[in-house]
């Protein structure tokens, strides 16, 4: 089921005006696996953002997976 909270330029601003910091996320990754870690987000694209997260790895999402609560974002 859907959340939205925030309409989608709305949250492609928020994540834009957080790029190069740092960020706590919650991720949902279905059947009850909820991931939680610290990373940053490092580029913006129009569909998508990547994150860079303390180990060096690289992971992509949608901004439809924020509007929808799967990604949950909050400032460090």
């Amino acid at each position: 089921m859907r959340k939205i909270v925030y309409g989608l330029e709305e949250i492609k601003k928020k994540i834009g005006d957080l790029k190069g910091q740092d960020v706590q996320m919650s991720i949902n990754r279905g059947r009850k696996k909820i991931e939680f870690l610290t990373a940053t987000i490092k580029d913006v694209y129009p569909s998508v953002f990547t994150i860079k997260t303390a180990d060096e790895k690289l992971q992509t999402f949608s901004y439809f997976d924020v509007m929808c609560g799967n990604v949950v974002l909050d400032e460090k």
